[in-house]
């Protein structure tokens, strides 16, 4: 098939293909050891993340991220019905865990400009009963970290870091820096394949900065378990295997260049689709102070959130891929429904789109979308 004619979200084919031959040695040389549970690869990928983040904080790598939240809130070993402040435009996996561990998440808007929370109004939810903050680091890009850490610090609150949409992403505030996850108490991420630095299958990691707590951590993941047959916590068995540690480590030494491809990438959008702002017809993202963006996605707004779906119609019909992220509001689900109004995040979900943005896309394919967005718009 022509190059042309064929866009996807994330191509992981072709991401493999360029990798295809240092990935192959590094898988074969873990089916030649046959070390597949915690081989020596694990401990090497975390070192060596550790070491990209500046050793900020210290990683401990488990079976996916949904686990990573977990193993971070068991860690702190919250009371129950203990509150916890969180966005209610993001998916659906943080609320999951506060729930699933006898917590009570409290939703708050986002800020409609950059998707993040609202740090203005996280004060206004604070109770008696709360003990975390936890804060999402979506499309790739953070919250306002001096604000988050300075509210905490006030109330004695702990910080959880959501950050499997931003690895790589560097805040440099004027109280706080570092990279997303090492800055809170407890950090996370996910290297589910789709994402910047994603695996062939399930993965996820823990950060942390708090050296007690990393052993902790290490050990729940572990079935609570230091030494061999000897618990000392109720734990799980969330596990990083050595295939996709190693797979990890060959994706890693290639991350920068991914993100900065990313970063390209949005810049192409922002200025081939300026008009169609002018117009009125669409919002782009707006960058966040103090934070880099590594572009997870590239999810801009419609004016008129009722044209989103002819648009994406058009979009497919033209061989152009496209995603809502997300289509319904925490506190509208079913699982999570709570009766407060979140205007921000309702609206956003009836009006955002994210366009294809991974390393892969051509700057032909690129062009291509960006013309077929101004066709649409030229006759909408």
């Amino acid at each position: 098939m022509d190059e042309n004619q064929a866009i996807m979200m994330v191509d992981l084919v072709k991401q493999y293909h360029r990798l295809e031959s240092e990935i192959d040695a590094a898988m074969k040389q873990v089916l030649h050891q046959g070390n597949f549970i915690q081989g020596k690869e694990v401990r090497l990928f975390e070192r060596e993340l550790a070491a990209y983040m500046g050793n900020s904080a210290e990683v401990i790598g488990c079976g996916n991220g949904t686990d990573a939240l977990q193993l971070a809130f068991m860690a702190l070993d919250l009371p129950k019905n203990a509150e916890v402040i969180l966005p209610a435009f993001t998916y659906a996996a943080l609320a999951e865990v506060v729930l699933l561990l006898g917590l009570k998440p409290v939703f708050v808007d986002v800020d409609r400009n950059t998707y993040l929370i609202d740090c203005a109004l996280i004060e206004r939810a604070i109770t008696v009963n709360t003990k975390v903050i936890a804060v999402v680091h979506l499309f790739g890009q953070m919250a306002n970290m001096d604000a988050v850490m300075g509210i905490a610090k006030k109330h004695n609150l702990y910080v959880v870091e959501d950050a499997a949409q931003a690895i790589g992403s560097y805040y440099s505030g004027e109280m706080v820096s570092g990279f997303a996850g090492s800055i809170g108490d407890v950090g996370t991420t996910s290297f589910f394949p789709s994402k910047n630095l994603g695996c062939y299958g399930d993965g996820g990691a823990v950060f942390t900065k708090n050296k007690d707590l990393a052993k902790k951590i290490a050990s729940l993941a572990n079935h609570g378990q230091n030494t061999k047959y000897y618990h000392e916590w109720v734990g799980i068995n969330s596990r990083l295997d050595t295939l996709q540690a190693a797979i990890l480590r060959v994706k890693l030494q290639h991350l920068q260049l991914f993100t900065e491809t990313r970063q390209n990438r949005a810049n192409v959008y922002r200025q081939g689709l300026q008009n169609l702002v002018e117009a009125g017809h669409i919002f782009l993202p707006e960058l966040a102070a103090n934070s880099t963006h590594v572009f997870h996605q590239f999810t801009l707004q419609l004016t008129a959130g009722e044209k989103r779906e002819a648009l994406r119609k058009f979009l497919l019909d033209n061989g152009i891929p496209s995603m809502v992220y997300y289509p319904l509001p925490l506190h509208h689900q079913n699982a999570y429904r709570q009766d407060v109004e979140l205007p921000v995040s309702e609206g956003l979900c009836e009006s955002v789109l994210s366009l294809p943005i991974c390393p892969e896309l051509s700057i032909e394919n690129q062009q291509r979308i960006i013309e077929k967005m101004q066709l649409f718009f030229a006759g909408n």
